[in-house]
């Protein structure tokens, strides 16, 4: 039976990037697939980066990707759009430029109204125009939870191309949007959210990491991701591990969304954080458990984690202000150490 009324994350287990399988699962799914021997594909399954680059000659490489997650919000318009600029920024990520996109759609058809999906489409094409493409097709099945989310083909000069494991000892590390995300869209699940706070964490994941393409023609940014689902600390993980440093961060430094002590203390902490630590808490010096829940957060459509050559910092600030950009560091990189990561 169709409901007149729906709240669409009442049917989704989990909620954005907040339902990826978590770091240790993944790395064993995609070490058991094997690595690629092609030299043409520039990055692949070898590394933990956010899309596949493939090199077609004459200075250019093309961007391969693919992100989908169940409801994050209830509004479909806006589950569209979070989930469209969520996908599109992984090809930000590797400093590339989406060219276009193919939607990726599983709907209950039998329990919520396919007009409802055509709003979700909506938003997803509302986020992708922004982006100045457009959504070129697309395929659609019959599923028990509703599902969102694109394949993007995007393009990068290879001299341009970001990855996340070419960081170095004595880089500054920034990050371009506030964690907390999955605190604040539990708290909605819970019903205990704040609606100021909702809507502000709307409007960070439906805004677009677009200045990653243009981070990625600084020569000064030796590394560059974004952070989803496993967090602050997974994204800062995986990038140590790749470039073999360890990371010294300041969790006062750190952007985060208004009240998220209030969340942490009213128990808004999503299922995701917990397995999240459970993955590479052990490769982290030990910290509490209300900074567990803020760095482990997942976040959705999260910002850009950028390292930057040391002596680059007022230049890279500089660029980013003309970007729209207020940035500030968050920590740096050292020699790799017995830990990978250090939280003061």
């Amino acid at each position: 039976m169709i409901e007149p009324e729906i709240k669409l994350t009442k049917y989704s287990h989990g909620a954005g990037c907040g339902c990826k399988i978590s770091p240790k699962i993944l790395k064993e799914l995609i070490e058991s697939n094997g690595a690629s021997r092609n030299p043409l594909l520039l990055v692949g399954n070898h590394t933990c980066d956010d899309a596949a680059v493939y090199d077609i000659g004459n200075g250019l490489a093309v961007i391969s990707t693919t992100d989908f997650f169940m409801p994050i919000v209830d509004d479909p318009h806006d589950f569209g759009a979070i989930a469209a600029a969520n996908a599109l920024s992984d090809v930000y990520a590797m400093g590339g430029k989406p060219l276009m996109a193919i939607a990726i759609l599983g709907w209950p058809v039998d329990k919520i109204d396919t007009a409802i999906a055509a709003r979700v489409l909506e938003g997803g094409r509302s986020v992708c125009l922004t982006a100045g493409i457009e959504i070129a097709g697309g395929h659609s099945i019959d599923n028990p939870e509703p599902v969102f989310g694109l394949a993007v083909t995007g393009m990068v000069e290879t001299n341009n191309l970001k990855r996340n494991d070419t960081a170095i000892p004595g880089s500054t590390l920034y990050l371009t949007k506030p964690l907390g995300v999955g605190l604040i869209t539990t708290a909605q699940k819970k019903g205990v959210v704040k609606n100021d706070d909702l809507k502000a964490a709307r409007d960070v994941m439906i805004t677009l990491n677009a200045a990653g393409h243009d981070f990625g023609k600084l020569s000064y940014v030796n590394a560059m991701t974004d952070v989803t689902g496993f967090g602050l600390l997974g994204h800062l993980t995986e990038m140590c591990e790749g470039s073999k440093v360890s990371a010294v961060i300041d969790t006062g430094d750190i952007p985060r969304l208004d009240n998220t002590d209030y969340y942490i203390e009213n128990k808004t902490v999503p299922g995701g954080t917990g397995r999240n630590w459970e993955s590479y808490g052990a490769r982290i010096e030990s910290i509490p458990d209300d900074v567990i829940a803020l760095l482990a957060d997942p976040q959705t459509s999260g910002g850009l984690l950028v390292s930057v050559n040391p002596g680059k910092e007022n230049d890279f600030e500089t660029a980013a202000k003309v970007l729209g950009l207020n940035l500030k560091p968050i920590g740096n990189l050292i020699e790799q150490k017995d830990k990978l990561i250090y939280v003061n």
